[in-house]
């Protein structure tokens, strides 16, 4: 064999051998430590609540699911924190039993692939909610008691023509076993929201 055809055979061998080595490697992935991650982002908001930075505040959700209604009322997982967008032209919150039109874009906390956070869900095509055409999109209708409880608390709160961010730790989302396929287990859920209309129990709820 000669000196070149040894050379060329050896790199071609050393260049396998590190490309086995960085196939054996474990990358990062996507949700590794999944739940420290997502308590210490509910850590940052609640922080922030608790100081009354940047418009976060905080509100204990009363419709508690079942096995957490003996928790401590101080558990920062018991609340949903909403921070103050914009202000609505409302004067009137809904009602448990009410039905409610909202635009709204719900998404994780950020990740190796998403630093925005992966959206699960949107009501809209634009890029963000302050920019949708409300000559054109059509606000999704939604019972106010039928979603989760962090969501739900935060609309009994809120007044038509306003928008928050909603950041709702998982005990008052999808929980530890969630069963929405889109979400993992034990996920913070992000939303922003914009309250367009709201129906009391019995209204017409055509819209237009």
């Amino acid at each position: 064999m000669s000196k070149f055809s040894f050379i060329a055979l050896f790199s071609l061998c050393l260049s396998f051998f590190c490309l086995s080595c960085s196939k054996d490697e474990k990358e990062p992935g996507e949700y590794d430590n999944w739940l420290a991650r997502n308590n210490a982002y509910v850590d940052s908001i609640a922080n922030l609540a608790a100081q009354g930075k940047d418009n976060w505040s905080r509100s204990l959700v009363y419709y508690v699911p079942q096995g957490y209604a003996d928790a401590n009322p101080n558990d920062k997982n018991l609340y949903v924190y909403i921070q103050k967008v914009s202000a609505g032209t409302g004067t009137v919150n809904p009602l448990y039993s009410d039905s409610v039109r909202v635009h709204y874009c719900g998404r994780l906390i950020p990740s190796k692939s998403y630093p925005l956070g992966r959206v699960f869900g949107q009501s809209f095509t634009e890029t963000t909610i302050q920019d949708i055409d409300e000559k054109t999109e059509v606000p999704a209708l939604l019972a106010v008691n039928e979603n989760v409880p962090g969501f739900c608390q935060a609309l009994l709160g809120m007044v038509e023509g306003q928008i928050v961010r909603l950041v709702i730790p998982y005990p008052m989302g999808y929980g530890a076993s969630s069963s929405n396929s889109s979400i993992p287990d034990n996920s913070t859920l992000i939303f922003d929201v914009k309250l367009v209309r709201v129906y009391y129990r019995g209204e017409k709820t055509d819209w237009r």
